[in-house]
């Protein structure tokens, strides 16, 4: 240990965990020197030092998949590098099946690995036995078997790190705790410890269990919270080898790994115990909890049953430790949007050995580059509001989402627990109207609305699920007639002051100098040239803009625009998200609807498309904006809360003459993929630039004004474009896909599928996904001389390219 406190440091790192020994390591490999890490007790204690040192690869997000692939990598090498052996052991892991529909999520994941470029094959359960031979496989369907996986010594793998952060001139402290986080103009300036303060330039939080307890210091909301997890360690059982791979029964909720010729066995049952509720005491470092048969029982049982040789084993210890884990089961990493230079590692939901390695590198170089180096929104701080931080809504969450780990990942899966929290204030008139609700960013949102006599809840398959049919009608309706949508859960700002325009211009890519009444469609780009957000804005007067994006984007949009507000800059944005309800009305008899309920001109040279107007509905003032997600004539009209029911009441009560029909989220999915609307988040990310999404239309290189992504954009159109999005319509028209799927040309993997839905217009499934080019640029040419499948859970599915929309509203429905 460094004996000396400086006072001085270019960046603190608070927690000596696994987490925080990879930030301090990567930092200095990227040549940062002052760099101080401080930790309460000695490192590794907290949660590393009882993690059952799972290494595996595969994540649903392809970033999330390269940070592990990466933490593997360093894992093999660090002996080599410090002379501190880590326990790495590239064993190979397994995940078997006990039912059909898990079967075919395994094949699913075995096509989505190819995508990512890891090794997983599909494997019968004899072949499953062959590799785990102390396992009962007469009740399995098959497995999939991921040779590159692997298991680690946590605590050894931390003080390795420690030891390449030393030699790379990071100074060290244990018993060091921190009492405050010291602020001056809305940035970190340093800390407070019970050893002295030290002034900084950056704080990083990887307190993990504390996390929450350290952003509260400094007004910052980090969403994690505590949970109990246990596991067995046996003594020696015969037939148990040092080469047997990991075991995972996700069926059973468990998993298994050799351990000094015993098994170590754990899991995650469907309902977790939360702990910590009244806080994490004083000196809870190499500490465990009680042991807990009663609610470790469900995980034994299923053990027993696939590895019957624990009947008689001896158990050395029931471990149970505690770890954090937040709302959505993916961890938190980034800037907080609270506060300039705090940074937060933390929340790792037991995945936190797995991802350490490729966690540390990601925000060291999204520390020294300043904005993040890839696309790493699913783990993004920013995907939470600070009422997702609230502790009564964390510990009602948490116990489900503990369970979400092993469970069946269905598409269209919803959490159920903690809910609802934000409504519209259409919600109750929708829920009677026999809405089936999701969520997101906490909205309570209609996905689709069950017919009298239906239960309003979704029945999760692979297959068509039991909403198919009337999501069918709903979008025929708004196809065919007129169909309202509650999209009230957009974001929505306000950017004000005689310099508005000036910042918008800076961050757009579009022309936003537009008069008055006008919406643009523009993406917000990163230095790459990659998509931060698409949003529309409005100009509603000379000082004035009207932003509206995605729901899920509020609190990361609202930074990102506030960050490169200048100081001195005469503009300021404001959240008016909920105060504003936006009721959607779509569909070739929109015109005739709104007509029949407004006195406003509504003809096409009055109000054209791309116009916004102040309209009167019933006695309520609002402002309809002509534009559409859906691909048919309509408005969005933007109500005052306060007149939000009143406006709806009277376009249900006028509707029925011009064939109305409420409709969801899972309409708006379908109709959009038939028109080839873009979702942030999927088909643009920061990724992916406007060239390579086919937006390029929405880009002004020209506009007199420089942009943040221009030069990059510009280096890109002299090289040209090496991947290229791509739709798809499946050639089966009983094929159904959901997203994440392989895409194949002639033979060869080329991509993944962004997003996908069921065009009930064109009568097949619809697709969207990157087609990249090896060997050179993905022009018209490459594109359209390939063969192409989908690959849905094993089966590859022809599919036709198209580079135009397949939906043409004026009759032609499916393009070569």
């Amino acid at each position: 240990m460094d004996q000396t406190l400086p006072t001085h440091a270019r960046a603190v790192i608070i927690g000596g965990g696994i987490v925080g020994c990879s930030v301090a390591y990567h930092l200095a490999k990227l040549g940062w020197g002052e760099i101080v890490l401080v930790e309460q007790g000695q490192l590794s204690c907290g949660t590393t030092w009882h993690a059952a040192g799972l290494v595996g690869q595969l994540r649903a997000h392809q970033n999330l998949t390269r940070l592990i692939r990466y933490s593997c990598e360093l894992y093999e090498n660090l002996e080599a590098e410090t002379g501190q052996a880590t326990g790495w052991k590239r064993c190979g892991s397994l995940v078997i099946a006990r039912t059909d529909d898990r079967m075919t999520l395994l094949k699913r994941t075995a096509a989505m690995a190819r995508a990512h470029g890891v090794e997983a094959e599909v494997i019968s359960a004899a072949d499953a036995g062959r590799l785990w031979p102390m396992m009962r496989t007469d009740d399995l369907i098959g497995g999939v078997w991921i040779p590159g996986d692997g298991k680690v010594n946590p605590s050894d793998v931390t003080q390795a790190l420690a030891k390449g952060a030393r030699a790379g001139g990071v100074n060290i402290f244990e018993r060091v705790k921190v009492t405050g986080v010291n602020i001056a103009n809305g940035a970190v300036t340093g800390v407070a410890t019970d050893s002295g303060d030290i002034d900084c330039d950056i704080v990083v939080n990887c307190a993990g269990q504390w996390g929450r307890q350290v952003g509260r210091m400094c007004g910052v909301s980090v969403p994690l919270y505590s949970a109990e997890h246990m596991y067995i360690v046996t003594k020696e059982i015969d037939g148990v080898t040092a080469d047997l791979p990991v075991l995972r029964d996700p069926d059973g909720y468990i998993y298994f790994k050799e351990e000094v010729g015993g098994l170590v066995m754990g899991g995650f049952e469907p309902e977790a115990k939360p702990w910590g509720m009244d806080g994490i005491p004083d000196g809870f470092e190499f500490t465990l909890l009680d042991e807990d048969w009663d609610q470790f029982e469900i995980l034994m049982t299923n053990a027993l049953i696939r590895v019957p040789a624990l009947e008689t084993a001896e158990v050395r210890q029931l471990v149970n430790g505690p770890e954090c884990f937040t709302p959505d089961t993916n961890f938190i990493l980034g800037e907080a949007p609270e506060l300039r230079n705090f940074f937060i590692a933390a929340g790792m939901n037991s995945m936190g050995i797995a991802t350490a390695g490729g966690a540390g590198k990601a925000l060291a170089e999204w520390i020294d580059a300043g904005e993040p180096t890839m696309d790493l929104w699913p783990v993004d701080i920013r995907r939470f509001a600070p009422f997702n931080a609230d502790e009564a809504w964390l510990a009602a969450r948490v116990g489900e989402a503990v369970g979400k780990h092993y469970a069946m990942h269905w598409p269209n899966l919803e959490m159920e627990s903690a809910r609802p929290l934000r409504r519209s204030p259409l919600y109750r008139h929708l829920k009677r109207a026999g809405a089936c609700f999701g969520s997101k960013m906490g909205w309570e949102r209609a996905n689709w609305f069950a017919p009298d006599g239906v239960e309003p809840r979704v029945e999760y398959s692979f297959g068509r699920q039991n909403w198919f049919p009337y999501v069918a009608e709903e979008h025929r309706c708004a196809r065919e007639a007129v169909a309202i949508f509650d999209q009230t859960s957009f974001s929505k700002f306000l950017l004000q002051g005689r310099d508005a325009e000036a910042v918008l211009q800076n961050l757009c890519a579009n022309d936003v100098a537009v008069e008055a009444g006008r919406i643009v469609y523009t993406g917000m780009l990163n230095g790459r040239g990659g998509y931060e957000s698409d949003f529309t804005v409005t100009r509603l007067a000379e000082d004035a803009y009207f932003i509206v994006s995605g729901s899920a984007q509020t609190t990361r949009d609202a930074d990102w625009i506030r960050r490169h507000i200048a100081d001195g800059t005469s503009a300021v944005l404001t959240d008016v998200t909920s105060a504003i309800a936006v009721i959607g009305v779509m569909g070739p008899r929109s015109r005739e609807l709104l007509g029949s309920v407004s006195g406003a001109d509504l003809d096409n040279d009055a109000f054209p498309f791309g116009a916004c107007r102040e309209i009167g509905i019933g006695y309520a003032t609002l402002r309809a904006h002509r534009i559409t997600y859906v691909g048919e004539l309509g408005w969005e009209l933007y109500v005052p809360v306060e007149f939000a029911v009143a406006v709806y009441t009277a376009l249900i009560e006028a509707g029925a003459d011009f064939g109305l029909r409420l409709a969801g989220y899972y309409a708006i999915d379908s109709l959009r993929m038939e028109k080839g609307y873009r979702a942030w988040g999927a088909d643009v990310t920061p990724d992916y630039t406007p060239y390579e999404a086919g937006l390029g239309f929405a880009v002004k290189l020209d506009k007199g004004v420089d942009f943040i992504g221009r030069e990059a954009l510009l280096r890109q159109k002299d090289a040209g474009i090496t991947r290229r999005l791509v739709q798809f319509t499946l050639e089966d028209e009983d094929a159904i896909a959901f997203g994440r799927e392989l895409i194949l040309r002639d033979g060869e993997a080329v991509g993944e599928v962004t997003s996908a839905a069921y065009g009930h217009t064109l009568g097949r499934a619809v697709a969207m996904g990157y087609v990249k080019n090896p060997d050179g640029l993905a022009g018209r040419e490459f594109i359209e001389t390939g063969r192409y499948q989908i690959d849905i859970a094993g089966e590859r599915i022809g599919a036709t390219a198209h580079l135009r929309p397949p939906y043409d509203p004026k009759g032609e429905r499916i393009r070569a």
